[in-house]
C-alpha cells in the first residue's frame, strides 16, 4: 500500500510548514487527487489519520479534491475527459492519448491554528 508513504511524506510537508510557521497544531490539510494518479482516496485517509497520531496535525481533517482525467488525443486533436490512463479517445476511439491532467497529488492548503 503505498498511500501509507504518500501519508507519511505529507506529514513530512505539514510538519515542516508548521515548524516554520511556529504553529503548534494543524487543524486541516487540503489535498488534490487526480482520477488518474493511483491513489486511492479512502486508503490515504486512513494513512493520514495513523501517521498523524501523538504529531502536530492529530486530529487534523483531511479534505480531498478529486482532480478529473484530461488528455490530449494525438490522432483527432481533441482535449476530452479520461478516466483510465490508457482509456480511448471518447471523440474518435483511439487510444493514442496524452494525458494532461489528473496524475498528480499534491497538498494545496495546510490551515494551522
Amino acid at each position: 500500500m503505498h498511500e501509507m508513504s504518500l501519508a507519511e511524506g505529507v506529514l513530512q510537508l505539514v510538519e515542516d510548514t508548521a515548524r516554520r510557521e511556529g504553529a503548534r497544531q494543524v487543524s486541516r490539510v487540503i489535498v488534490e487527487i487526480g482520477e488518474l494518479s493511483s491513489v486511492e482516496p479512502e486508503a490515504l485517509r486512513f494513512c493520514f489519520d495513523v501517521v498523524t497520531r501523538h504529531s502536530v496535525a492529530d486530529g487534523a481533517v483531511l479534505e480531498i479534491i478529486d482532480v478529473p482525467g484530461t488528455a490530449w488525443c494525438l490522432p483527432c486533436g481533441a482535449s476530452v475527459r479520461i478516466n483510465e490512463r490508457y482509456g480511448a479517445c471518447p471523440q474518435c476511439g483511439s487510444h493514442q492519448v496524452q494525458p494532461t491532467g489528473g496524475t498528480e497529488m499534491r497538498v494545496k492548503e495546510i490551515e494551522i491554528a
